[in-house]
């Protein structure tokens, strides 16, 4: 039988141009509110140091995502290798978020359940074989 041909994009599966579609927009959202936060532009974060380290938090974590989203785009490992290990420092800290151990950061509870089942999803992703070919993993 003749295999469907794969839907692509200039030569990346539909799977990667979503994938970095949508962490892109995540990585945006991310630097925009950290440099807002850092501003003093909502009033809720001029009340304590909680509110600037989670905003120092979310612009690093913008960034990095921005980042390594290009460099998965470009089909870099490091730009797999990156996006693997920030997916598992957010589960890491957001699960210490949820089962208040860890309060420093500021972490809302309500986006770490957010983006605990979405890193595990991206991650779960990366790690398929047909996709770690493609960065010669």
């Amino acid at each position: 039988m003749n295999k469907p041909p794969d839907l692509s994009f200039r030569g990346r599966s539909l799977g990667i141009v979503i994938l970095v579609a949508i962490q892109f927009v995540v990585g945006v959202i991310h630097t925009i509110f950290g440099f807002m936060m850092l501003s003093g532009n909502f009033s809720a974060i001029s009340f304590s140091l909680e509110p600037t380290t989670y905003s120092i938090y979310t612009l690093i974590y913008g960034c990095l995502t921005l980042i390594f989203t290009h460099l998965l785009w470009l089909q870099k490992c490091s730009g797999w290798l990156g996006t693997i290990v920030v997916s598992l420092f957010v589960i890491f800290l957001d699960m210490l978020t949820v089962f208040n151990l860890l309060s420093v950061l500021g972490i809302p509870k309500t986006a770490a359940l957010g983006e605990i089942p979405f890193s595990i999803i991206v991650i779960a992703y990366l790690v398929q074989g047909n996709v770690r070919s493609k960065y010669n993993l």
